[in-house]
């Protein structure tokens, strides 16, 4: 691990920045997409049985745990043995894409809207009140498992030294057509060269990559 990293190395004022930036866009994306969300809730409660919002713990700065919200893409008892195993395999350096994806082919426990929401990562959209919050950020690591946070080799630990975050360079850099080991790689690049500029960059880039449809696994 490198001497300061994440947020040691910001300034106050980077700091302050940042966070103003979350609560100032968040809050903003939240109002002016009321209606597409409503709308999402909708589609989610026709097509299959449960509710439309999704709570998982996730680890964030710290290593801290917290409950992450997102617009549910799966059907209700779904088991997550094979992404386990997934993840296992990709960390022990085995290529388990298909077809230039990492995702789990023709994962059953995916809904048709789901499927959808997932491809243009529509389905994090409530992650926006974790930034309000202050779970998140609008730009870090991806906010991983409590499981995968223990799998993770102690190489990437950098990644938890700053807020997940609803967009980062994995997200713009191919998502599901890049392996755990390359988004980990990536979680660190940032971490060690984070600045504003960089944050402006990703958050640009974020809205082409959606609607590119690169999913989301």
């Amino acid at each position: 691990m490198s001497g300061r990293t994440g947020d040691a190395r910001s300034t106050a004022w980077e700091r302050a920045v940042r966070r103003g930036a979350d609560v100032l866009l968040a809050a903003v994306a939240l109002l002016v997409l009321t209606p597409l969300l409503l709308a999402i809730v909708l589609s989610i409660r026709l097509d299959s049985p449960g509710p439309a919002l999704f709570r998982q713990a996730r680890v964030g700065a710290g290593r801290r745990t917290f409950t992450v919200y997102k617009f549910r893409s799966m059907r209700i008892g779904g088991d997550d043995a094979a992404l386990r195993d997934l993840i296992a395999a990709e960390l022990r350096g085995e290529d388990t894409s298909s077809k230039g994806s990492w995702k789990i082919d023709a994962d059953p426990r995916v809904t048709r809207t789901g499927r959808l929401l997932r491809r243009t990562s529509l389905d994090e959209l409530p992650q926006l009140v974790n930034v309000l919050r202050g779970d998140m950020s609008l730009v870090g690591p991806r906010p991983c498992l409590p499981w995968e946070a223990t799998m993770f080799p102690a190489e990437f630990a950098d990644r938890f030294t700053v807020r997940p975050g609803l967009t980062g360079l994995w997200q713009v850099s191919g998502r599901s057509t890049v392996g755990t080991l390359d988004m980990l790689r990536m979680d660190v690049e940032y971490v060690r060269t984070r600045n504003l500029a960089l944050d402006a960059r990703i958050l640009l880039a974020t809205v082409p990559s959606m609607l590119g449809g690169d999913g989301a696994r």
